[in-house]
């Protein structure tokens, strides 16, 4: 991403999309002030969205006043799709309540339960915390910055290893033929093996995969039938709609565009494989922001952000959660998420009762912020 596009809006969607090569294209916004509880600016983000040339967008809301959900293009108001890097918050939920048991504990060094696993180049495990892992302090170089990665699985290339079955080891090992991107805890960047090495620990304290500890402390108890950890399952369930994709960061307007549906979520584990829809989402992050899935301690430790740019005043990133700052000054909690073919957004306001979560199933253009800021703020895209 060029100096010049790095803006609230833009930054914040390549930040935390995660596993999309491509940083979502942002129109300016013009304010308007909709009757509290009409989401009728939000209809016409999503419009827009499909105008520029998404094909299909699903959206939806709750408020005081009730749920409200939208469509554009060609989408099933109860879609399910993959939602990327929304598998952090997840993930981090876990650990923080394994922290809460007494099983460990986030300053625990990585070494202590991956021995041997975080080094070279640089990188040492008995440095790094788990709490860095999770609030992307600590340093761990991208595998999905790795060129020859993303030959294999964002480019052309795709199409021949989209079934390829990656461990959480070798994603590991590629990220450890780099350097570290800084001393742990003196900076921040997002980094996607920060999560392939915080659902390693989850399945070394627990004795099972992740997926298993997701399902039943999260998934099964908050009655999440949308939801699921597809492990090495390479087709989405029903009701979906295609996943899109140019394969291409640079594709032009007439770029051919590709299915991108199925494929190995090995590719992402715990750092973006889940599938869900919106009213999963929201049930989610309003549970969690409600404090029924943490106690009070570990609630506190995931909501204490980091700064994640100088640039940004307004956007932090907790353990798995960002907060960000909209431009009518509301507060709101949640995480994106990008994966082949998709680009999501699930956020809520602090105190629960107001959230939204959306879906483009398209990964080359598009801007979910402006949905965000519709709903919250009541702005609508100029024409």
């Amino acid at each position: 991403m060029s100096a010049v596009r790095t803006t609230r809006t833009v930054l914040a969607a390549a930040l935390v999309a995660g596993l999309t090569a491509t940083a979502l294209a942002t129109p300016a916004l013009a304010a308007s002030a909709p009757a509290k509880g009409d989401h009728a600016a939000a209809q016409q983000a999503i419009q827009a969205a499909v105008d520029a040339g998404v094909p299909g967008v699903v959206a939806q809301a709750r408020d005081g006043r009730g749920s409200w959900t939208g469509t554009a293009g060609v989408r099933g108001g109860n879609d399910r799709y993959r939602v990327g890097s929304i598998t952090k918050t997840f993930v981090a939920t876990v650990l923080l309540q394994l922290q809460a048991e007494g099983r460990l504990d986030l300053d625990d060094p990585v070494e202590k339960w991956l021995p041997g696993v975080v080094q070279g180049n640089g990188h040492d495990g008995r440095k790094i915390t788990v709490r860095q892992l999770l609030n992307h302090t600590s340093g761990v170089y991208s595998v999905t910055s790795d060129a020859g990665f993303q030959e294999k699985i964002f480019g052309p290339g795709f199409l021949e290893h989209r079934y390829d079955r990656w461990t959480p080891k070798q994603l590991v090992d590629i990220a450890m033929t780099h350097a570290p991107d800084f001393a742990p805890g003196t900076d921040w960047n997002y980094s996607n093996t920060n999560y392939v090495l915080a659902g390693m620990v989850i399945e070394k304290v627990t004795g099972r995969p992740y997926g298993k500890a997701v399902e039943n402390r999260i998934i099964k108890p908050l009655k999440l039938r949308a939801t699921s950890v597809p492990g090495t399952d390479v087709t989405m369930p029903r009701p979906s709609s295609p996943a899109w994709s140019t394969l291409s960061p640079d594709a032009g307007p007439n770029a051919p565009v590709h299915d991108v549906s199925r494929l190995s979520p090995t590719l992402a584990y715990a750092a973006g494989e889940m599938i869900s829809d919106s009213r999963d989402l929201q049930t989610f992050y309003r549970a969690l922001l409600k404090g029924r899935l943490l106690p009070k301690a570990e609630q506190k430790e995931m909501t204490t952000t980091v700064e994640m740019s100088p640039e940004l005043p307004g956007l932090g990133y907790g353990l798995g959660l960002m907060k960000q700052k909209l431009s009518c000054g509301k507060e709101l909690w949640g995480h994106g998420g990008g994966i082949h073919g998709s680009s999501s957004e699930a956020v809520t306001t602090k105190d629960g009762r107001h959230s939204l979560a959306l879906n483009f199933n398209a990964d080359w253009t598009g801007d979910s912020q402006s949905v965000v800021e519709a709903e919250f703020c009541g702005t609508t895209p100029k024409k």
